[in-house]
């Protein structure tokens, strides 16, 4: 007789702790595996660039911001005007990834939006966004100089997290050596 108050009782604290666990976790922000690792090996070619191809090497030397978008994505039309506000506040350069894109919308995209992108690769069948860990567009990574991803945005730039975190965070690796 007395277990059955006993496991209502504890389950119930339970349930509520977990609740409360719940409450003070952000959920818009989901923790990556790919932190503190080496980006993601690719090798693709590169629409509106002035280069044929490009791999994960070519992120190496620069603090790099890594912007995964589509033409067919509404948010990634919302956060573009940051996308290239960030470029020209802090000189870094943006590799934009275009995911599961048709070349010829990506490239009306590009013309009735701008191009803010110092050189745009092309993933039609959306491996290498996969092997990135991207779940939904947009995504952005910043990418330090030895090609590691130090920090990722999951959903659209906002104006905040542009000034308050991606800024300093890109300005702290530039100074960096």
């Amino acid at each position: 007789m007395r277990w059955r108050l006993v496991v209502p009782v504890v389950v119930v604290l339970a349930l509520i702790v977990l609740l409360g666990y719940s409450l003070t976790r952000s959920p818009d922000v989901l923790p990556s595996a790919l932190i503190g690792k080496a980006a993601p090996a690719f090798d693709l070619p590169t629409i509106a660039s002035q280069r044929d191809r490009i791999t994960n090497k070519d992120l190496e030397g620069n603090v790099t911001l890594v912007n995964v978008w589509a033409s067919w994505c509404v948010a990634c039309r919302a956060e573009h005007a940051l996308i290239t506000e960030i470029s020209q506040r802090t000189g870094v350069p943006v590799v934009g990834l275009n995911y599961k894109d048709t070349r010829e919308a990506a490239l009306r995209w590009l013309g009735r939006y701008g191009n803010p992108f110092a050189v745009v690769a092309f993933d039609g069948s959306g491996q290498v966004g996969i092997d990135w860990g991207v779940a939904a567009v947009p995504e952005t990574f910043v990418v330090d100089r030895s090609g590691t991803i130090r920090y990722k945005v999951v959903g659209a730039i906002t104006r905040e997290e542009m000034n308050d975190t991606l800024i300093p965070k890109l300005k702290k690796l530039q100074q960096e050596s």
